[in-house]
């Protein structure tokens, strides 16, 4: 299991090539890769913070989480923190298992837990000004199936 936090842009392609290689034993592996988007088509950046420390606690507990509960053969997360631009990369998620029903489900599960519960807080920032990210009630109503 791998956990980062990290402000550095990364490969998507090359860090799933590099996890399906460890994957050893597994039948299946789901990733998902996060993108920053405009939705207004005014935003210049995204700035994303964190608490060092803190967060990577968190996010390794629920990685572990998801290990145990569906049996996963590996799992890695990676966030980063910092400005962005639209269109970059913001994360990823991937989950390998012996079946592809848990890897699917694991990496939901990881997925909604980060757009939820992960402490990261996200600010928009466009010539109009700056305004922070509120939570959406369809991102908590996701994690009512877990």
């Amino acid at each position: 299991m791998e956990i980062r936090v990290q402000q550095e842009p990364f490969g998507a392609g090359t860090e799933l090539d590099a996890f399906t290689a460890r994957a050893s034993g597994a039948g299946a592996v789901v990733s998902f890769s996060g993108i920053v988007r405009d939705d207004s088509g005014r935003m210049a950046e995204m700035l994303i913070e964190h608490y060092p420390g803190m967060t990577e606690r968190a996010l390794e507990a629920i990685a572990q989480e998801a290990v145990a509960r569906w049996n996963l053969a590996d799992a890695l997360v990676i966030h980063r923190f910092g400005a962005m631009k639209p269109g970059d990369q913001i994360m990823m998620v991937a989950t390998a298992a012996r079946h592809r029903k848990n890897a699917f489900e694991a990496a939901e599960f990881l997925m909604d837990y980060l757009k939820s519960r992960a402490p990261f807080w996200k600010q928009e920032r466009s010539a109009d000004g700056a305004s922070w990210v509120a939570a959406k009630q369809d991102d908590e109503d996701a994690l009512k199936r877990w």
